[in-house]
């Protein structure tokens, strides 16, 4: 008879408690603490080639960049609503021959990997870096960007930003230039030369919280994964797998976003590997299929698809398969919480 009158008086308190908006941890401590994560999303796969392409292009007849200031689709996770993961954004743009996409700035971050056309440039802080077929372009939070194109031919490119992630943590500010382009400080390819060749000034910069090279050749990058493919020495769960580096101190480009190139060559199968990083990939080359937890995707050329966070992938590739990533890793590693595992091992 005790017990039922111990419950009914732990109800009540919980009752109590309720009615002051205050929680008991031990109610919740399942749901507060797990054994380990969850995945914040689900996997999504979108066909570059027969959707997204018709798409965008389309997009170019129906509006301008200055109308839009940045003609942009969202690509989204139907998990979520908006947004690829729970903190990265992923997006595809297009800027068409003669047209500039204004000046502006914001506290989130952004990547790019350009995935067709050339003669298009962004220009952050005042220096222009013209964009190819595979470049990586780095925008540091609150720096004034915008995007031009000298081109005959439209440039697409794929966007990431961590806007999920900024806007989460109530630390947004933007702000629009006055004129669409800013005021050219260096020369085109400035930090290239000074940052881009193995070589470092003299008197580097003073922060490291982002990488002072803004262009990152896809040229070099294929060079880069011919010469290391020599070796032979190949991961079981990655094939080749290199990041995106500052070149100031070797952190990853950005404080919150990483990036990276990875190739998994003919015939190879990775096996299932997670981490607790989420992340967007483009197939910039070949073709294969991925196993992401229990989906699996046949992958093309510039097909697109999310990784949750702690979700099993394994990679197979048919011909050479050159991926081109970003996550939240580097947010992860700077506030100690990334952690990885193999199917063959335990937890790192």
């Amino acid at each position: 008879m005790n017990a039922p009158a111990f419950n009914s008086a732990r109800d009540d308190y919980h009752g109590r408690l309720s009615s002051k908006h205050i929680t008991p941890l031990w109610t919740v401590t399942a749901q507060t603490v797990p054994p380990e994560p969850k995945p914040a999303c689900e996997p999504v796969h979108w066909d570059y080639r027969n959707d997204i392409r018709p798409l965008i292009n389309e997009a170019a007849n129906l509006i301008s960049a200055k109308e839009a200031q940045r003609r942009v689709l969202i690509l989204n996770n139907p998990s979520l609503g908006r947004g690829a993961t729970r903190t990265l954004i992923c997006a595809v743009q297009l800027i068409k021959p003669g047209e500039i996409a204004p000046a502006h700035r914001h506290t989130q971050s952004a990547i790019r990997f350009i995935i067709e056309g050339s003669g298009a440039y962004t220009a952050v802080d005042g220096q222009k870096t013209y964009m190819q077929p595979g470049d990586l372009i780095v925008t540091p939070a609150w720096a004034w960007h915008e995007h031009g194109s000298e081109s005959e031919t439209p440039t697409i490119w794929l966007d990431g930003l961590d806007i999920p992630l900024v806007n989460h943590l109530g630390a947004t500010f933007a702000e629009d230039e006055d004129e669409p382009q800013q005021f050219r400080q260096r020369p085109a390819e400035d930090s290239r030369s000074r940052y881009g060749a193995g070589l470092l000034p003299l008197e580097p910069m003073l922060t490291s919280r982002y990488s002072p090279l803004f262009s990152y050749p896809y040229l070099r990058v294929r060079e880069a994964f011919e010469a290391l493919r020599r070796a032979d020495d190949w991961d079981a769960a990655h094939g080749l797998k290199l990041k995106y580096a500052n070149p100031l101190n070797g952190n990853f480009v950005l404080p919150t976003i990483a990036a990276y190139a990875q190739l998994v060559p003919k015939g190879f199968r990775t096996i299932p590997y997670r981490s607790t990083e989420s992340a967007v990939v483009m197939v910039k080359e070949g073709c294969g299929r991925a196993v992401i937890g229990s989906l699996s995707y046949d992958l093309k050329q510039h097909d697109i698809f999310v990784v949750p966070n702690w979700t099993w992938l394994n990679l197979e590739a048919d011909d050479d398969l050159m991926l081109l990533s970003f996550s939240d890793r580097a947010a992860l590693e700077n506030l100690g919480l990334w952690r990885d595992q193999r199917r063959e091992s335990k937890a790192a």
